[in-house]
């Protein structure tokens, strides 16, 4: 069912496992072809470009592209008390942790009279996407929504797909969500379209045409499928994007004394989301291996979502690793740069604490990715592909800009007149020291 990498008694370097490792194939350089119209198209055709793109993609036009208040209000009303309190209590969690990472500015005094300062400024605007293909996920609105204005974003507008049942307005729990975070910019646009939408703007809505629809933004995020990857691809340098995020994947680094049953949910859970999500297990324990593709095979087949689980575990970007020991897992791991990093071993802490490349790392038994994704605080918008090499999740961070504030003093800039015009005319940059020298005569 799921496939064997045994990497016992062998020597590999980091290029040898980038090779050998399972990874999902995107094909994001094919969707940029597919996608790069779309985006002309609503650069400008506007509103009614998107309602046009809706029908063709969606199956729906949408009366209203910007999703009405009342719409916003009865969603939440008429949400399952449970699935609300469950939101709520998100919020919460996501809220106190992102608080928690506002960076503070500093000022730093290098000379009586030489100060620089840095600031951290949120954007003005920000496009948060929720996609709604094979599910539904409010929960991507808490993350995106809760970490741009903890940042203090002053502006958030929200798109979602257009929904044939919900009368062409995005699902009604990612309306709920939204009126539950007090966001009122919401609209039913989908897809790659969705983000030209951000990216450039749009005119022409209801009531009448001329009028604007969306206002540009200056950073877009939230996760997608591959059209929206690629769209985030041609929009990036005109917008600030957070990663093209690729299927979700799942890493677990465990030995023998991990549940295989725990195990196995954990793996069945992430390949549920996707046929192209990876799930991958790395352990020296044969033993485990072995009961753990049992369980898996066991749970798979009487979850809801069985086929596409099985077309996921059964995948080439999903696989049982086999290694030496812990130590050599640790190497394997890091080289993989998982989405979500599991930790199931003996000292689960301090194995957690080595980990060098992870979007976000689980520890123990009783931390699963699901608990990640819904209340543990945490945030969910975590890279993929191995850009954890490189990339961190969606964070407060995400939406800020550090401004470096320089205040120098006749008497400072004078100490440094003669350094100054000594570098700048080894530079051959000459009127550089100019602008300094200038100043003294």
């Amino acid at each position: 069912m799921i496939q064997r990498i045994d990497l016992r008694g062998r020597r590999l370097t980091r290029r040898d496992l980038l090779a050998v490792l399972p990874r999902a194939e995107v094909g994001v350089d094919d969707a940029v072809r597919a996608v790069e119209p779309i985006l002309r198209e609503v650069r400008t055709g506007g509103a009614a470009a998107l309602r046009a793109i809706a029908e063709r993609f969606d199956g729906v036009r949408p009366e209203h592209l910007r999703v009405p208040a009342v719409a916003l209000a009865d969603a939440l009303a008429d949400l399952d008390p449970a699935v609300r309190a469950g939101l709520e209590e998100a919020i919460r969690r996501v809220r106190t942790v992102h608080a928690a990472q506002v960076p503070a500015d500093h000022v730093t005094e290098l000379a009586p009279g030489a100060v620089v300062g840095q600031r951290w400024i949120p954007v003005q605007r920000v496009g948060l996407y929720a996609p709604g293909g094979l599910a539904v996920y409010p929960s991507s609105v808490i993350m995106n929504v809760v970490a741009a204005q903890e940042a203090g974003v002053p502006e958030l507008a929200v798109a979602s797909p257009p929904q044939k049942d919900n009368g062409g307005l995005p699902h009604p729990t990612i309306l709920a969500a939204c009126e539950l975070l007090g966001v009122a910019e919401v609209y039913a646009v989908g897809g790659a379209q969705a983000i030209a939408m951000f990216a450039y703007g749009a005119e022409g809505s209801e009531p009448q045409d001329g009028e604007v629809l969306c206002e540009p933004v200056d950073v877009v995020t939230g996760p997608g499928n591959v059209y929206v990857a690629a769209a985030k691809r041609l929009v990036r340098g005109t917008v600030g994007i957070d990663a093209e995020a690729g299927p979700t994947e799942i890493a677990v680094l465990a030995d023998a004394t991990a549940d295989p049953g725990h195990v196995a949910l954990d793996l069945i859970s992430q390949a549920e989301h996707d046929t192209m999500a990876a799930s991958v297990l790395v352990t020296p324990s044969v033993e485990l291996a072995n009961a753990v593709e049992a369980r898996a095979m066991d749970l798979a087949s009487g979850t809801k979502h069985a086929a596409r689980v099985a077309q996921a575990l059964d995948g080439p970007q999903s696989a049982i690793v086999l290694v030496d020991d812990i130590e050599a897992g640790l190497v394997v791991v890091d080289a993989y740069g998982a989405e979500h990093l599991e930790v199931q071993t003996e000292d689960a802490a301090g194995v957690a604490a080595r980990v060098r490349s992870a979007g976000a790392i689980f520890v123990g038994p009783w931390s699963p990715v699901s608990l990640g994704d819904y209340m543990a605080g945490s945030n969910h918008v975590l890279p993929t592909g191995g850009s954890a090499h490189f990339a961190s999740g969606l964070g407060v961070h995400s939406f800020l800009r550090s401004v470096q504030v320089i205040d120098y003093t006749r008497e400072a800039l004078g100490e440094l007149a003669d350094r100054i015009v000594a570098v700048a005319n080894d530079e051959d940059l000459p009127a550089h020291g100019e602008a300094v020298r200038g100043r003294f005569h």
